[in-house]
């Protein structure tokens, strides 16, 4: 049995997983198996709720058009969760959801909205972000969700705990080698904010960079657009301080 397998489908249940349970799916979850992708009662399936790690299941028809999936044996126990933070002013519609799917594919553990003066988007569907979620981590075998958190404005994120290792992109970082402003910090719980496509207002910038514990992050010669520039600070923050080392 290969670390991961990718060939057999798999499906986030929220139900407590043990062997012998017999877990109910969804309309949309038999819809998908049983008409998409022309499973059968036997057919194997893996599942995970966040919890348990990922277990083997069989299907079994239960019903005109349900399905029950029987769970058999465990093959991955439950990681530990990890301590990042993704903290972003909300993008619009296909963007916003490329950069939470691509968040959870870097491993980050919360993921918070953060309404700043240059935000283009007042109002966020977090429920459409858990959606994306439970998509990323079905795909990529990730089996601790993130938490999907309620947008916060920028001046309630500042007045919260300062104890937490704050990273923020700016191009106007004095250390112009990323990898150099990472490695001169410890490793510690740790959050990582992308500003808005028209980057920060100046205040906003004198109150992040007036904040203890604070890290400034350069992503070098070129602008890069919110999503890109998520996808590589987050991938700097995990090569350097997170769980790639």
């Amino acid at each position: 049995m290969p670390r991961y397998d990718f060939r057999t489908p798999r499906l986030f249940v929220d139900a407590p997983l043990t062997a012998d349970a017999a877990v109910v799916l969804t309309r949309d979850q038999a819809n998908y198996l049983g008409n998409v992708l022309r499973l059968k009662a036997g057919d194997a399936v893996l599942l995970f709720n966040g919890r348990d790690g990922e277990w083997r299941a069989s299907l079994a028809a239960a019903g005109k058009r349900a399905l029950t999936a029987v769970v058999a044996e465990r093959l991955r126990e439950q990681p530990a969760a990890s301590d990042l933070h993704f903290l972003f002013a909300p993008l619009k519609h296909a963007r916003l959801d490329y950069l939470v799917q691509k968040a959870v594919e870097m491993g980050a553990a919360r993921l918070q909205p953060v309404l700043t003066r240059f935000t283009q988007v007042a109002r966020v569907n977090t429920e459409r972000m858990r959606a994306n979620v439970v998509e990323a981590a079905q795909q990529c075998g990730i089996l601790t969700l993130p938490e999907v958190a309620e947008p916060i404005s920028f001046e309630s994120l500042m007045d919260g705990d300062a104890g937490r290792l704050l990273v923020f992109c700016d191009e106007d970082a004095p250390v112009k080698d990323p990898v150099a402003a990472l490695a001169a910090v410890r490793p510690q719980a740790m959050a990582v904010l992308i500003g808005p496509e028209g980057g920060f207002a100046e205040a906003e910038r004198e109150r992040l960079l007036a904040r203890p514990n604070v890290v400034q992050l350069s992503l070098g010669p070129r602008i890069l657009r919110a999503d890109t520039a998520a996808v590589a600070a987050l991938a700097l923050v995990q090569a350097v301080l997170g769980d790639w080392r």
